[in-house]
């Protein structure tokens, strides 16, 4: 039998299954084969004269590193439990991401947990957004929503982005690089549901003496100002 390769001094390439498949290779095996027991004598008066072993013995190899398995987790996920300070119409202060700093308006928790908000967009520009609620402070400012009911069509689908096709060849990506990507305009179907709720929420916050203005200034901390010491 050719001697197989080695990948250092005592290391062979292949394991020894294969090198097992090899030197069987090209021999049949016939249909009767042995069976996977036979008797044996067995010496001792306590121990029953005979005793059945296997015929071929378990292979003595076995992988040097411990495989990993994933473990099957039987938790599924579920959205979080809105906070009792948080209901319809509260004002709320954004603490993270593009409009931080901004009071939005709360209209209703999503299925996936996400609170979905709008700024009135004609007041302080915050347009209908999710947030997730642990990076908002609810104020005791509430705007009357009493009978409004947003479309249901403004789930989570509604926000979830189109995907953007690349380049087809590798000569136009060589060409693409470094040039702006074109502006894709806003669709006029979700400006429409944007100008259909601020027409509620808007109204509403005229009603209430400088809530427009309050909705309108951003939230800061000067120096000796300590959030949890406030009451908002």
């Amino acid at each position: 039998m050719a001697r197989t390769k080695q990948l250092a001094p005592g290391i062979s390439a292949r394991s020894p299954q294969a090198v097992a498949r090899r030197s069987l290779k090209g021999l049949k095996i016939s249909e009767s084969q042995a069976p996977a027991t036979k008797e044996v004598q067995v010496g001792g008066e306590k121990n029953g004269s005979t005793r059945l072993v296997p015929t071929s013995k378990a292979p003595r190899y076995y992988p040097a590193e411990d495989v990993r398995q994933p473990k099957k987790s039987r938790k599924s996920p579920k959205p979080a439990k809105l906070r009792p300070s948080i209901t319809p119409g509260t004002v709320l202060i954004v603490l993270a991401g593009r409009f931080r700093g901004k009071r939005v308006v709360f209209l209703k928790q999503l299925e996936s947990g996400l609170l979905l908000v709008t700024g009135p967009y004609k007041i302080n520009g915050v347009p209908l957004r999710r947030l997730n609620q642990a990076y908002v402070i609810a104020t005791s400012t509430k705007v009357d929503l009493e009978g409004f009911e947003v479309d249901p069509k403004l789930a989570d689908a509604y926000f979830a982005k189109g995907v953007v096709k690349g380049a087809t060849s590798a000569e136009a990506e060589f060409f693409e690089e470094g040039k702006p990507k074109p502006k894709e305009p806003f669709p006029e179907a979700k400006s429409a549901d944007q100008k259909e709720v601020d027409k509620v929420v808007v109204a509403a916050v005229q009603k209430q003496a400088n809530l427009a203005k309050y909705l309108k200034a951003t939230f800061g901390l000067t120096k000796g100002q300590f959030p949890h010491q406030m009451v908002f």
